[in-house]
This record gives C-alpha cells, structure tokens and sequence, in this order.
C-alpha cells in the first residue's frame, strides 16, 4: 500500500516516514498543503495522512479541494489537542479518521489499517484467501497455518491484490501502489515477485489475466 504524509514539522515528517516504512508501507511525504495537495491530486494513494495546520495551504482546506475534485481515498487528518474546532472542520471537509497531537505512532497505524481496510469493504485485519492468510497489523502471512517469510515487497504485492480480491489488477496500478516516488520502478520486478509468490504459497493464488494483469 502506498501512503502520502503531508505534515510542516520536519522530526515528526520524518518519525511517519520510517514508522510507516518499517511497517511495509511505500510512503511519500510533502512539507507544505501545497506540494501534499499536488501529490494526492496527481498520485493514487491507498491512504493519506494530513496535518490541519500546514505552510502555504492548511489541510482543511488541500482535504476540501481534493473531495471537490472526486478524490476519494482515505484521509487520516492530524490535529492539535487543544482545538476541537479542528477536528470539526476536518470531518466536515472529508476526513474519515483524526488523531490529536501528541499521539502514539501505534494508534497512527492501526487507523490507517482500519481506514485502509474499510475503503476495501473488508471488516477483519485478517485477510483468508483458500490455506492463505495476511493479518494486516502483524504484517504476516501464514499457509496452512504455517508461517511463510516474503520479503517487504512481495508482501506489499500480495496485501494490495488480496485487499482487492476478485478484482484485476494492472501491473500499472501494482507498480504506482508498490513503489514510493524515489523508487526506481521496473514493471518486469512484478513478474518476478508474482513467480515468488505462486513458489512460496500456492500457483494457483494469483491468477495471470492475459494483457490486463493479475487477480486473487
């Protein structure tokens, strides 16, 4: 899955960055509502985590312009303690969750998860799919109940196809939600981890749909 976080302070840009990171999210971040509103209007995002209060363009107003413009991904809004105007604001411009500063970077996940899970229709942090099953929060698949080691982007591959199953997925649409900006992308590496996969669980799991892409 691929996160945006658009948030003016430069430490806690940074702690969301590799908190995210270390948990097998592709991330990129922006440092003002400009920028952060330029990356959610051009880039898909799985998820977008955005501050209130932001240089250039503050986050109620980047969120508004979004909605207007029919972006519809899910929106983890960060707002001050002291300012329950904030939160207001943010829910009634589009947001789907918020946090008040200072938070636990533990609850900052397990929102994202939840809010990533439901724009999937999806109510457990569980996924089974036959012998297969990803647990979302432990970032951890299991075959027959057995533990099965994937690396960090087979097992984003497998978490993006198996929170959309049934659906085919385009190899372009896997390497935009696979990879972060500064990543130097390779459509071939998706066979590769797709090859993996079908080694390490099952062949029959992911299904190669002819010139349109893969499915679960």
């Amino acid at each position: 899955m691929r996160i945006l976080v658009v948030e003016d302070d430069p430490d806690l840009n940074r702690q969301l960055r590799e908190t995210l990171s270390e948990a097998g999210y592709a991330v990129d971040t922006a440092t003002d509502g400009e920028e952060g509103h330029f990356l959610g209007d051009t880039e898909p995002y799985d998820a977008i985590v955005l501050d209130v209060g932001l240089p250039e363009m503050d986050g109620v107003t980047v969120l508004e312009q979004w909605r207007k413009d029919g972006h519809t991904m899910p929106v983890l809004m960060l707002t001050a303690r002291d300012r329950w105007s904030d939160k207001v604001s943010a829910i009634d411009a589009g947001a789907d969750d918020y946090v008040t500063k200072p938070f636990h970077m533990e609850e900052v996940l397990a929102r994202l998860r939840a809010l990533i899970r439901r724009s999937a229709g999806i109510a457990s942090s569980v996924i089974e799919i036959g012998p297969v099953a990803l647990d979302a929060a432990k970032a951890s698949v299991t075959m027959e109940g057995n533990s099965v080691k994937l690396t960090s982007l087979e097992l984003r591959l497998l978490s993006y196809l198996m929170h959309h199953r049934g659906k085919v997925v385009s190899r372009t649409e896997l390497i935009e939600h696979l990879y972060d900006q500064d990543f130097d992308r390779d459509s071939n590496t998706i066979e590769v981890f797709v090859g993996r996969l079908r080694k390490k669980l099952f062949p029959d799991l992911i299904e190669t749909v002819r010139g349109m892409g893969y499915r679960v």
